[in-house]
């Protein structure tokens, strides 16, 4: 029997072997790399959320500006010595507690307590009751402009004028507060005689058609307002003889069945000087 060469058949079988077994430890080590290559690749989005991608801190930034804090500094005399809710008029009556040179009626508004005084256009309002003021008192009451935008009123001025008549219409006028609805945040308080005025800026749109509180002092010769918590002026606004007689505006005009309303009003001493 013929023996037959086995040697050629032994090599290719030892080198299939040794070619499998690179390919595997080849693809073993391949997907290692790719295993670690996927690991950084996680690492590197983990960090991206962790800090910004332009390697700024990821900690919040702080800023150098001052904070400015700021209080409502208002207080209000302990003696009332009047005060008009027109709880006591019937709805469409003239409230006897008030003169004017034009007309002015009582109502109620849905949504809001109480009762109101609608004012008219180019009519002025002082109390009937000429009042004596003692040299530091405080005065409070609400404005509610009733309209679909706030410019169809035009200006509403209040303040104290050296007089209590009511014979001609009256506006910026001793010391006033003239709301410029019209032009939505100016405010301007001042006095012609002492030549002291404040322009100053409040949203008076955010304002329609809810009560807004105003509160004034004053002490002396100084007025303080405030128009929502907010201070709107501090300063000499009366001279040493200057008599006061408080007197609120309705606008020069209205627009589109607007209309400005006030209640709540409440004048105050001080027990103690």
């Amino acid at each position: 029997m013929k023996k037959r060469n086995l040697l050629p058949g032994l090599l290719i079988t030892i080198s299939t072997c040794l070619t499998l077994n690179a390919n595997a430890q080849l693809g073993g080590l391949w997907q290692k790399a790719k295993d670690k290559a996927a690991q950084k690749a996680g690492e590197t989005i983990d960090k991206s959320t962790d800090k910004p991608s332009d390697g700024s801190s990821s900690a919040p930034h702080k800023s150098n500006r001052a904070v400015v804090n700021s209080a409502f500094d208002y207080v209000s005399g302990d003696s009332v010595i009047y005060s008009e809710d027109f709880s006591k008029y019937g709805v469409g009556t003239s409230p006897t507690s008030f003169k004017t040179n034009g007309a002015g009626s009582v109502v109620t508004v849905n949504g809001e307590p109480g009762k109101w005084l609608a004012l008219q256009d180019n009519a002025t309002y002082k109390f009937t009751r000429q009042l004596f003021y003692p040299k530091h008192f405080t005065m409070e009451f609400d404005i509610l402009a009733s309209a679909d935008q706030i410019s169809d009123i035009y200006p509403v001025c209040f303040g104290f004028a050296t007089d209590n008549s009511v014979r001609d219409y009256t506006n910026t006028t001793g010391a006033y507060v003239n709301l410029l609805y019209y032009n939505n945040n100016q405010v301007n308080v001042g006095n012609s005689k002492t030549n002291k005025y404040v322009n100053g800026t409040f949203d008076l749109s955010t304002d329609a058609n809810r009560p807004m509180h105003v509160s004034i002092v004053v002490d002396g010769d100084r007025m303080v307002v405030y128009l929502d918590k907010t201070k709107m002026a501090d300063t000499q606004l009366f001279t040493p003889t200057d008599a006061k007689n408080f007197y609120i505006s309705g606008p020069i005009q209205y627009k589109n069945g607007s209309k400005i309303l006030i209640s709540n009003l409440k004048i105050a001493k001080f027990k103690n000087g």
